[in-house]
């Protein structure tokens, strides 16, 4: 890996993991359920699950959740999604979300960074 992968985005990654780790051991069937509708919702249905990906990433960027956007841009990725289409959303993103949204716009490079070589 580059130094560029090692930019916060990795450590907010395995924070992430780390904390979801304890809630699978101390809330199993709260998690199993979330598990289940969170599969449900960004599954394949009327729109596929790549479309439902991209929505779940602006609307990541636009509440500010750095957490959301390394998750998302990483399935995002893993379901197809362009270097391109990422930008877009980005685009999206900032329309509805102004300036604020577009300083998370860094995160989403973090993001890219860590997730777009091992998906390439």
């Amino acid at each position: 890996m580059n130094d560029s992968v090692h930019n916060g985005m990795d450590v907010s990654m395995r924070d992430f993991k780390m904390g979801m780790g304890m809630m699978n051991r101390e809330a199993a069937s709260t998690m199993k359920a979330f598990g289940a509708f969170m599969g449900e919702a960004l599954g394949d249905g009327v729109l596929d699950a790549k479309t439902k990906e991209l929505i779940a990433l602006g609307m990541a960027i636009t509440a500010r959740c750095v957490y959301c956007i390394g998750i998302h841009v990483e399935k995002s990725l893993r379901a197809g999604v362009s270097h391109a289409e990422i930008v877009e959303v980005c685009k999206v993103a900032i329309v509805m979300g102004g300036g604020p949204a577009m300083t998370y716009i860094a995160e989403v490079k973090k993001a890219l960074d860590l997730f777009e070589q091992v998906h390439a």
